[in-house]
């Protein structure tokens, strides 16, 4: 029986299966049923009788799902997530073509009416909520349209109070998520104008939203999200150029600046990836530490909170993502010669306010290892570190910073001999509270 978590029904030939999702059986069946909230279901090795909450025979259809569901290898990689990091340039590309047209350089118009949206609220839990916190700097800068941002577990048990013209936006790898999934449903239910962002095409999520956002991925076998969390992002991004051109914040000539920022991501973070030789051997000493800091400002601040997140993930080092003008207020009495600071620093207009929070950490005896385009100003001060990234458009720095974070968790756990694909103690969906 499906009550809170999903739960799928796969058909073979004299054989029968259940499981929480399609690529959880994939191996064995590519034809699925999904069941319904309430429904259960009668199994033996020749079929299913499916029943919904009130006990009426109920017919769920049966849907063909992707074979390569059922044949993820690791190739040449060590490690589900080394491959799924180096498959980023391509899943960026496919999610990035979903919301924005290449021949005439303009974002796709979109099923809901940005011009009438008063607010949007998005909800997620772990990875997804940093890429939605990532959506709510570029929704603000370029829509002019104000955007709250909640960990879905918060926001199911409070009040919140949401105003009618509010647009709620699930973003979930799975689309099970139970309180992203709950968080959702209670919008709906509230009357709100309903969309989830999700990579898989057929989960709850999807179904309950009014407006589908996918991000085309692919399969994602590591727990600790990488490709999934930059396709969200990419469809985030594109969604905020959608949502300024509909609200006349972004004439002709800057959507085609834009769009075609966006459309350079890919290369750029195929860029990115032979930062490999640089960061392996910043892993190598990080691997030594116990606490880690990471700091950014703008859109780096969440990058920064992703980026420890997955060092915590995989690596079971503490760490913590700062905003770097916040570390006077408290967390610089932190910073001793033991606690590498990792800075993502792209050549913004906050380049030097970032450089400025560099040179007091170094000035403080803390190891920092500085992120930032080659051609960027080097901060005055002993004891930084500079790895070059490739220079990018603000609007995709995240995208493009988000790969030397990755590998930087990925070399440290690989260096501590960790289980990288499965941690400890996690799962890949958490379809449970």
């Amino acid at each position: 029986a499906r009550r809170g978590s999903p739960l799928v029904v796969g058909w073979g030939e004299g054989e029968m299966y259940l499981g929480s999702d399609a690529l959880a059986v994939g191996p064995f069946t590519q034809k699925i049923s999904y069941l319904e909230e309430g429904d259960y279901v009668a199994m033996t090795r020749s079929g299913a009788r499916m029943f919904d909450a009130s006990g009426r025979p109920a017919d769920r259809p049966v849907v063909q799902v992707s074979a390569s569901s059922a044949m993820v290898e690791k190739g040449a990689y060590r490690h589900f997530m080394e491959k799924e990091v180096h498959e980023q340039p391509d899943s960026v590309q496919h999610t990035l073509s979903e919301y924005l047209d290449l021949v005439t350089g303009t974002a796709k118009k979109q099923a809901i009416d940005f011009a009438a949206v008063d607010r949007i609220q998005i909800i997620a839990c772990g990875t997804a909520f940093y890429a939605g916190q990532i959506g709510k700097y570029a929704f603000e800068k370029y829509a002019g349209l104000p955007c709250d941002v909640e960990i879905a577990s918060e926001f199911r048990y409070r009040s919140p109070a949401l105003t009618p013209g509010t647009v709620a936006v699930a973003v979930s790898q799975s689309g099970e998520t139970a309180d992203t999934l709950a968080s959702l449903t209670w919008c709906k239910a509230q009357g709100l104008k309903t969309a989830a962002i999700v990579n898989v095409h057929t989960s709850s999520m999807a179904r309950e939203a009014e407006v589908l956002w996918p991000t085309h991925a692919g399969p994602e076998i590591g727990v600790a999200s990488t490709k999934a969390f930059t396709a969200q992002v990419s469809a985030l991004l594109a969604l905020a150029v959608a949502a300024g051109v509909a609200r006349g914040k972004i004439d002709a000539t800057r959507e085609a600046e834009l769009v075609k920022a966006l459309f350079e991501a890919p290369r750029l973070i195929a860029e990115a990836l032979q930062m490999d030789g640089q960061i392996r051997a910043i892993a190598h000493d990080l691997a030594k530490a116990t606490d880690v800091l990471f700091l950014g400002r703008g859109a780096m601040f969440p990058l920064a909170m992703e980026g420890a997140l997955k060092l915590k993930e995989i690596s079971y080092i503490h760490a913590e993502g700062y905003a770097a003008g916040e570390l006077k207020h408290g967390p610089i009495a932190l910073v001793d010669e033991k606690t590498p600071i990792i800075a993502l620093a792209p050549l913004d207009e906050v380049y030097e306010k970032t450089a400025s929070n560099l040179q007091e950490v170094a000035a403080r005896g803390g190891p920092v290892v500085m992120i930032a385009p080659a051609a960027a100003p080097a901060p005055h001060g002993a004891g930084i570190r500079r790895v070059d990234a490739p220079d990018c458009h603000p609007l995709i720095a995240p995208l493009v910073y988000a790969v030397p974070v990755q590998l930087l968790a990925y070399y440290t756990a690989v260096q501590k001999g960790t289980d990288v694909d499965q941690p400890r103690n996690l799962a890949k969906s958490v379809t449970v509270e």
